[in-house]
């Protein structure tokens, strides 16, 4: 008797042991396993395309009261020379706008509107100009009197 006594002792402490195991191991249902420590997940929101219409200026002029504004409207771009203080505006470029279709960096080619810059005296002589967007900044290259120069514009 007490070795069947002994035997069933035996098998209940194994039969405990088993369920204790079970259950550390056991999966909750969002499939991460009961006991473990569960991380807060949260995810980061999809990144969305640069809306770029509106009004952008130079932010890299080494005057307060001489700078470049680009004007973006639809699929147009626009850019004026803005002196005296914004009192003068030359139109610069007037060409095309590729709106971006995916998140990100991007560049695009804008093909000039000679209609409108025909007789604009200080306008780009360029057919085409290639304009980048970055990090919430557009840039492009001007030249004037065989002098390049990097134009930055910011909202």
């Amino acid at each position: 008797m007490k070795r069947s006594r002994t035997s069933m002792l035996s098998i209940v402490a194994l039969a405990v042991a088993g369920l204790m195991l079970a259950g550390c191991s056991a999966q909750a249902p969002d499939g991460v396993p009961a006991g473990s420590p569960t991380a807060s997940v949260t995810e980061a929101p999809a990144p969305s395309v640069a809306d770029l219409s509106g009004e952008w200026k130079q932010t890299n002029s080494q005057s307060e009261d001489n700078y470049q504004v680009a004007t973006i409207t639809g699929d147009t771009l626009e850019i004026n020379w803005v002196t005296d203080n914004g009192d003068t505006r030359s139109l610069y470029w007037a060409g095309t706008f590729e709106a971006p279709t995916v998140p990100g960096s991007f560049e695009w080619v804008s093909a000039i509107d000679t209609a409108k810059t025909e007789f604009a005296m200080l306008a780009s002589g360029d057919l085409t100009k290639t304009f980048a967007y970055d990090d919430g900044e557009i840039t492009y290259e001007v030249s004037a009197l065989g002098t390049t120069m990097t134009v930055r514009l910011g909202r």
